[in-house]
């Protein structure tokens, strides 16, 4: 489950009765941070008190808000540097130009270069690089950055190359491959996608060039930092509900006006990975109804907790590896998540698909007859147009309305977001390069066999490329999955009654005859209340479940009032001419029982119901 790291805030109040320790009696390290504030009280009152002098100091607190906006983005702008307030450089860092066609983005933003800079980290850049993006070159060259007009210069003096998009095949202004201008030592940086791209692979290997893969960062809590695809797929989810918006043609939330009545939109997300859960939360935040599908069982409760609706298959069937990935499901449940898309495709307007399997072809999930249930005016978005489409009908960079149906399948949905795209991508290769420099030496430095994150990203190093390699360590919010063959318990053989037990069932029989000849009636009717009320007791105080002990203890006080019960049964008439001395003791002590837990049980539910009052308004 998420935790609120608390601690990290500037000031946390803390509601608390006293400093001493709760029910379970462990000290909370909380209450001794420097940053913490203990505020002793009610927590009603508290509450209002705090909320009342908030309400006071509105104006002021609008004000002073208003002031850390403008400091922090006067701290975000990119400052001017002076060369001789940088560490001398001990790596060049080289961007060219991305010169595959639709590409807007630039691997470094301004900002990231001024904090490579100060780093010890050299750039160099070829010129108009981040024009598309809304980055000019005068706001590099304020941060020391080199900015030449002939991209060889690049390659040329730069020992590490940071791009986007791999190396194209023929580059639009050299004319010959990009991959021809890398040298042997040189280290490249972007993202490659090694089994779409074997021949680039050999290639970069043949030229002993050191090749590491953005794409193929692991996912693990460790490595976030660096996942770009999780970053940037983001704004493709986003990007692909206001694409949805635009040819859809129609206001997403219900709305009721004079001139008539306006149903929602219904949108059916497809794969709910990072892309999928930003498509859900978008359109919720539009005022859209949001049902998704996904194969990963994990993902579920995302799924509800960003407002959509989770659509099943009868089949429990998990298409989740050990990294987090889907993977290749059954013939069976294919077949039975297709016809819940059958039947889920004429009641929806905008359809999102982003089911994508690494290094493979993206499945077909939405087929042609599927298409033409849909209403008129519906819109079909696929996120999975690069690698084949998740739409029989998708046309990969293009869009186009296929009886009466839009289908969108451009395939530069996060290049139409370059500025925002550019930061992120900035923010990881940072993040990258931090473990790529050996501290110490102050030393560019691929470590493999010391960082397995960085062998995993690796792809060819030192003119070896080196086998696929993928951490076992997810992430995703999910149980552990137990890999070892499932067996069948052992039955246990029923065992007979032991001598002990025949010994002691014995020695019981014979108490019991003894009582009966020796004493009177009365004492085995009080023992008889004696025994069934140990048994009640014990069944009813122990059976309540244990996690109501601690925040509702009362109501087990008041449950534990049952002896009230054996209380009154003592009680008898004390003038019974029958009675004996102890008889009247028996009475005496009934009746102080029966008060007792009466006190107990109605004082226990008053308790209670001042507990759960402090919870309402």
């Amino acid at each position: 489950m998420p935790i609120i790291e608390t601690f990290k805030a500037k000031m946390v109040i803390i509601n608390k009765r006293s400093m001493a320790s709760g029910y379970a009696g462990v000290e909370n390290p909380l209450f001794f941070y420097d940053n913490s504030r203990m505020y002793f009280g009610d927590a009603r009152k508290a509450f209002e008190d705090v909320l009342g002098e908030l309400n006071k100091r509105k104006s002021e607190i609008k004000v002073e808000a208003a002031a850390a906006g403008q400091a922090a983005a006067k701290k975000a702008q990119v400052d001017e540097l002076k060369p001789d307030d940088l560490p001398p450089p001990f790596c060049v860092l080289g961007v060219p130009k991305e010169a595959q066609e639709e590409e807007r983005m630039v691997a470094l933003s301004p900002h990231a270069c001024m904090l490579l800079r100060k780093k010890g980290f050299a750039i160099i850049m070829e010129a108009g690089a981040g024009a598309l993006s809304a980055m000019p070159d005068s706001a590099y060259e304020k941060v020391c950055v080199q900015i030449v007009s002939d991209v060889k210069e690049v390659y040329k003096n730069a020992n590490v190359i940071l791009k986007v998009q791999p190396p194209v095949q023929e580059h639009p202004e050299l004319k010959e491959s990009e991959a021809e201008q890398l040298r042997a030592g040189q280290t490249l940086i972007s993202f490659i996608y090694p089994s779409r791209n074997p021949q680039l692979v050999d290639k970069l290997n043949e030229k002993k060039v050191n090749v590491i893969a953005m794409d193929l960062v692991p996912r693990i809590t460790r490595a976030q930092k660096l996942d770009a695809l999780s970053s940037l797929s983001n704004l493709a989810g986003y990007r692909a509900v206001i694409e949805a918006a635009h040819a859809y043609g129609r206001v997403f939330t219900g709305q009721i006006t004079a001139a008539g009545k306006l149903p929602p939109t219904t949108v059916f997300v497809i794969g709910a990975g990072v892309a999928g859960l930003a498509a859900i939360g978008t359109a919720k935040n539009l005022g859209a109804i949001v049902k998704a599908f996904d194969t990963r069982a994990s993902v579920a409760d995302q799924i509800k907790s960003m407002g959509g609706e989770f659509l099943a298959v009868d089949i429990k069937e998990d298409a989740e590896d050990a990294s987090g990935y889907a993977k290749q499901i059954s013939e069976a449940f294919i077949k039975a998540e297709l016809e819940l898309f059958a039947r889920t495709c004429p009641t929806v307007d905008i359809i999102i698909t982003t089911a994508a399997i690494p290094g493979k072809k993206a499945p077909v999930l939405i087929t042609e007859e599927m298409v033409s249930t849909m209403k008129p005016g519906s819109v079909i978005v696929d996120l999975a147009a690069a690698t084949g489409g998740n739409c029989e009908v998708t046309k990969k960079g293009e869009s186009y309305v296929y009886k009466n149906v839009t289908i969108i399948g451009n395939t530069d949905l996060i290049p139409r977001m370059a500025p925002q795209g550019s930061q992120l991508y900035s923010q990881n290769l940072i993040n990258l390069l931090d473990m790529l420099v050996d501290k110490k030496e102050k030393k560019f430095r691929i470590d493999v066999e010391g960082e397995e994150v960085v062998r995993t990203m690796t792809v060819c190093l030192n003119g070896e490329k080196l086998p696929p390699h993928r951490m076992a360590t997810s992430s995703a919010p999910q149980g552990k999955k137990d890999t070892a063959p499932v067996t069948a318990p052992k039955e246990k053989k029923e065992e007979g009654y032991s001598t002990r037990d025949f010994v002691l069932l014995i020695c019981l029989m014979a108490f019991l005859a003894f009582m009966i000849w020796t004493v009177s009636l009365d004492f085995i009717h009080q023992f008889m209340k004696f025994v069934l009320a140990v048994i009640v007791g014990f069944h009813v105080v122990w059976s309540v479940t244990p996690s109501l002990h601690t925040p509702l203890m009362s109501v087990t006080n008041a449950i534990s009032g049952i002896i009230a019960v054996g209380g009154m049964l003592s009680l008898r008439e004390v003038n019974d001419p029958g009675d004996n001395a102890g008889i009247v003791i028996a009475s005496i002590c009934g009746a102080i029982a029966t008060f007792l837990a009466c006190i107990n049980i109605f004082g226990g539910f008053f308790i209670t119901y001042r507990m759960l009052s402090m919870f309402h308004d």
